[in-house]
């Protein structure tokens, strides 16, 4: 059963240089759901300086958003933003607590559960609550081969979860909300210290519209090159299955699949790529999907809009000048 003690579903809105991260949105949107099913308050917090706009988490759906504003939230410190979650979550007791599963996400909800002597439950891809009020945490176990459902008896029940999982709660202007600000707690950290920020490596490709992504029909790392070439033509990025991920061909940033990115471009291209179920569920709600595989039964031209049986290194050059020819055009 529920503990009456706590009440609630709290997701962290994470930011950076002032911008909400969008997997907020999306945790609103699925903490709106659950509460509406459930009858319960949907609380957001965030933790910066002045120039965030606090508003649009209200109008995502948050019915309180807890504004802790200091500059010295301005770095990634994960110790002081734990002192002052804690904080935050023992004087308003959520039930229910969730973060994004980016990397900044992924470091501190750990440390936040040891601190508040609760369980987490790591990357989930699905979340519900049952007739008993319970979070049931979803997500993939054992190399992707099963779905694990998971409950914690401890409170509040936390949980990372994907990004791109969800759809982004819709904008409403017109809903309105309370916005408390709290005083942060200030302490000594020098774990962490930014000397100078020289850009950005991060990969993202989930935000990406095209996505061009190889497989074991690839047969060294530097034919990446050529899917690279493709996906530059069409404004896109390439991607990548586990299996060569794990050979070593290409960096993790890259994979695509329930243990890599969720990716839903407007055009994905799979090539040499068989289908796996844990490859198939991180690309599945692409606009168009287009499979390149020398073998006609492979599982990727069961979901495919597109299939296209032959070899990939005769068929993807012949598409990048086909492409190249149209854009000289």
């Amino acid at each position: 059963m529920a503990n009456k003690d706590y009440n609630g579903i709290l997701v962290f809105a994470e930011q950076k240089n002032g911008v909400i991260h969008k997997v907020s949105y999306e945790l609103l949107n699925k903490g709106r759901e659950m509460a509406k099913e459930n009858d319960l308050p949907v609380y957001s917090v965030v933790l910066g300086s002045k120039n965030i706009d606090v508003n649009e988490l209200i109008y995502r759906g948050a019915d309180k958003v807890y504004y802790i504003e200091d500059y010295i939230f301005n770095q990634p410190k994960e110790i002081l933003y734990k002192e002052n979650l804690v904080k935050l979550i023992n004087d308003i007791k959520p039930e229910i607590f969730l973060i994004g599963a980016t990397s900044f996400g992924r470091s501190l909800a750990p440390r936040l559960a040891a601190s508040l002597k609760t369980g987490l439950t790591a990357d989930c891809t699905e979340l519900k609550i049952d007739d008993d009020g319970k979070l049931i945490q979803i997500r993939p176990a054992f190399s992707d081969n099963i779905l694990a459902h998971i409950k914690t008896d401890t409170y509040p029940q936390m949980a990372t979860i994907r990004y791109k999982e969800f759809s982004e709660a819709e904008r409403n202007t017109n809903l309105s909300g309370e916005i408390i600000k709290l005083d942060s707690i200030k302490i000594e950290d020098d774990l962490v210290k930014v000397i100078k920020e020289i850009g950005s490596k991060e990969i993202d490709i989930s935000e990406a519209e095209v996505v061009v992504s190889g497989g074991r029909g690839l047969k060294s790392p530097d034919d990446f090159k050529m899917l690279e070439e493709l996906a530059k033509l069409l404004g896109g990025m390439v991607g990548a299955s586990r299996a060569v991920v794990d050979e070593g061909y290409i960096s993790k940033e890259y994979q695509v699949g329930y243990s890599g990115n969720r990716v839903k471009p407007k055009l994905y291209i799979a090539c040499g790529i068989s289908g796996a179920p844990q490859h198939i569920a991180g690309m599945s709600e692409s606009d168009t999907i287009v499979a390149i595989n020398s073998d006609p039964s492979a599982q990727i031209f069961n979901i495919a809009d597109i299939g296209i049986v032959g070899d990939l290194y005769d068929v993807v050059p012949r598409i990048i000048d086909k492409v190249k020819s149209k854009s000289l055009a």
